[in-house]
């Protein structure tokens, strides 16, 4: 009997291997998936957000900026958008994949035991800021001008705060959400837009008008 029983104890952790090895490869299989179907398509169009008035940074930002300074200046007097081409678009494509597949999911609270922290996830957790924060210094190594990337807060589709990284084009404003691996236009995302850096000074932030009105502000919270 013990002999039966060590049998069908192996043969369990044999499935529980392979199973895990599958669900490894299926989503490595989808992640190839998303990223061959966004590589496959024509360049997308998209509207440009309206900048208002001024608006206070977000108070992590300011925390994060005074220990990691390198990362939060601008390439002053650079372009403040991006002439999109199909070789930009592969590589901001591929990088918000790489980051999203890349980092776990959790909580300031569960992370560092406090309610707000952005942070570079050098450790391979975060939560939205920090997917950002990584998209970011990733397109600005890539060469993007950082002027053109753009932290930005807005209310999600349960009224949440989150955080997306607006990428400014010649072909309109996307947006790199660590909540979907497509890359959409600002005004497909179904979010309401708060704020974001403003294009003329990245450490300046200022509030966005709504997709749907031309004539709708924010308040900075």
């Amino acid at each position: 009997m013990g002999s039966r029983t060590s049998v069908i104890l192996a043969l369990a952790a044999l499935c529980l291997v392979s199973l895990a090895a599958t669900a490894e490869a299926d989503t490595r299989k989808t992640a190839s998936v998303s990223q061959a179907r966004q590589l496959e398509v024509n360049l997308p169009d998209a509207s440009s957000a309206i900048e208002r008035t001024m608006a206070r940074p977000p108070v992590g930002w300011l925390a994060f900026c005074r220990t990691n300074w390198s990362e939060c200046t601008d390439d002053a007097g650079g372009p403040s958008i991006i002439d999109l081409d199909r070789s930009d678009w592969h590589d901001i494509v591929r990088i918000n994949l790489d980051v999203n597949r890349s980092i776990t999911p959790v909580t300031d609270m569960e992370h560092w035991g406090v309610e707000e922290s952005w942070d570079l996830p050098v450790d391979g957790k975060g939560d939205c800021e920090d997917y950002v924060l990584m998209k970011r210094k990733l397109l600005i190594e890539r060469g993007f001008p950082a002027r053109a990337l753009l932290i930005t807060v807005v209310r999600d589709e349960v009224g949440d705060g989150h955080a997306v990284l607006t990428v400014r084009t010649t072909r309109g404003d996307f947006i790199l959400d660590n909540k979907r691996d497509s890359i959409l236009s600002w005004t497909a995302t179904g979010y309401r837009f708060i704020k974001r850096q403003s294009q003329q000074d990245t450490m300046h932030w200022v509030a966005l008008g709504q997709p749907d009105a031309g004539t709708a502000t924010a308040a900075a919270r």
